[in-house]
């Protein structure tokens, strides 16, 4: 086996790229010198060995009476010293001699050419491998700072880098030490490959917790929301696909053993787990957990505002320091919500407001009756089966169009029979059509989802309280 084969093998399993790939590469970046060489690579033709023991490079040229163009043209007489077979107009490929050929400036260029393509096919490789890991954690190692952001050592062929901006606050890192961190993006740079990490994205901690708690990997548990304000707290709202399995139990383990361990990864940054609740006044008064709330009033239910009553013992333990536990409540319920002590809200007129929302409830449109839109003859009901096959799919399954083919006489020629024409007729004249504004004529027809029922009730009035 040749050195060239030996060094193209190596290549291949140092780098990882395909055979292919290499291949192309050589192609490519011999005919990156013959163009330097010769101004032109259009007619260059490159041979490799089937063993990759050697590469041959030709000049396509044609044969012809009279040169024009010396780099693609060839005089017959000259093309019959190489072949004695040649004729004007064949075409015959001429062995060149690069070492011969190819000045310095046209090696470089070659070279130059090669490491590009193998860097970028190495790239694409890798970019390939590791797209799909994005939302996945890493682990490396420390291996330099700049300009405050954290360059990690991840084991060779990628590096990674934790930006300042998704570093955690409280934590600090020397040389060689551990890092875990969640990949957020995959960039190209000059070198090669960058993943970029974060330690302050609310899925970092998720994917903490499936590593710790087996019943959120096999989702026995559901996160339905994590908000973070990274280094200090976190809180996490969850609930049981099972009626026997605690969500908050499970994800604090026996004696807090789980959570601890999440904890302890986060280099002490507080973790408030509490049961997420479709009712938002219990929801409301478990995010604002560790403080005791006495009371949840909702306020406004459309502009989603609450009022959370708390002792006053409790008060500054639902604002948090500088507010931050009240602050992670809004985010995690998405609601506005207000806390007061006691005191401060036996001011309020809470049936005022009581009166206001039953108002609300009373003029509420929702038990407004649902219309399903038919503009096919197709969709309509008990229509004979007969019709819908012969129809469906035509430019006469439109109402308003089957109306003017009936019109016409064109509806003859599907087979349809007058009775069945009829029948058409009837079930159109049997449905009521919404009546307002927007209203569809014949050809857009609304069924009444609840005629039945609505036949059957009395109208009511509603007087305001």
């Amino acid at each position: 086996m040749s050195e060239m084969a030996d060094a193209i093998r190596e290549l291949t399993q140092e780098k990882g790229v395909s055979l292919d790939s290499v291949k192309q590469t050589i192609e490519n970046s011999l005919k990156a010198a013959y163009k330097k060489a010769f101004g032109n690579a259009d007619n260059c033709i490159v041979k490799l060995a089937d063993d990759l023991s050697d590469v041959a490079v030709y000049s396509r040229k044609t044969i012809v009476d009279g040169v024009y163009d010396p780099l693609t043209e060839i005089e017959l007489e000259d093309a019959l010293k190489l072949s004695s077979e040649c004729e004007l107009g064949d075409e015959i490929d001429i062995l060149i001699d690069p070492k011969k050929e190819f000045a310095r400036s046209a090696v470089s260029t070659g070279k130059q050419t090669a490491h590009v393509e193998l860097s970028e096919r190495f790239k694409d490789k890798l970019y390939n491998e590791y797209k799909d890991k994005i939302g996945e954690i890493i682990i490396g190692f420390y291996q330099r700072e700049y300009n405050g952001n954290i360059y990690v050592d991840l084991g060779g062929k990628i590096d990674g880098v934790l930006p300042q901006k998704y570093q955690s606050p409280r934590e600090e890192y020397g040389k060689n030490d551990r890092i875990k961190a969640l990949i957020v993006d995959l960039k190209k740079t000059g070198s090669g490959l960058q993943l970029v990490l974060s330690r302050t994205d609310p899925k970092f901690v998720q994917s903490l917790l499936e590593l710790e708690i087996p019943e959120i990997y096999d989702k026995t548990i559901e996160i339905h929301k994590i908000v973070r304000d990274p280094g200090y707290r976190t809180k996490i709202s969850v609930s049981s696909n099972k009626e026997d399995v605690d969500p908050v139990g499970a994800c604090v383990g026996l004696k807090g053993v789980r959570i601890q361990n999440v904890i302890r990864e986060l280099e002490g940054e507080k973790i408030d787990v509490l049961k997420y609740d479709s009712d938002p006044t219990v929801f409301i008064k478990n995010a604002l957990s560790p403080a005791e709330v006495s009371r949840v009033v909702i306020m406004d239910a459309s502009k989603k505002l609450a009022l959370a009553i708390v002792p006053d013992s409790q008060f500054s333990l639902a604002i948090g320091k500088q507010g931050q536990n009240v602050r992670l409540a809004n985010r995690l319920c998405d609601w506005n919500i207000d806390v007061k002590t006691e005191e401060q809200a036996a001011d309020i007129d809470f049936s005022e407001i009581d009166s206001r929302k039953a108002a609300e409830s009373l003029f509420n449109n929702d038990s407004a009756v649902e219309y399903e839109e038919i503009s096919k003859v197709s969709e309509l009901p008990n229509i004979p089966e007969s019709v819908v096959s012969a129809i469906k799919g035509s430019a006469f399954d439109d109402i308003e169009a089957f109306f003017k083919a009936v019109d016409s006489g064109e509806i003859n020629s599907l087979g349809i029979s007058d009775d069945d024409i009829q029948i058409v007729k009837k079930e159109i004249d049997s449905i009521e059509v919404v009546d307002d504004a927007s209203a569809p004529s014949r050809d857009a027809a609304s069924v009444d989802v609840d005629q039945n029922e609505q036949e059957s009730e009395t109208e009511e009035e509603y007087f305001c309280p």
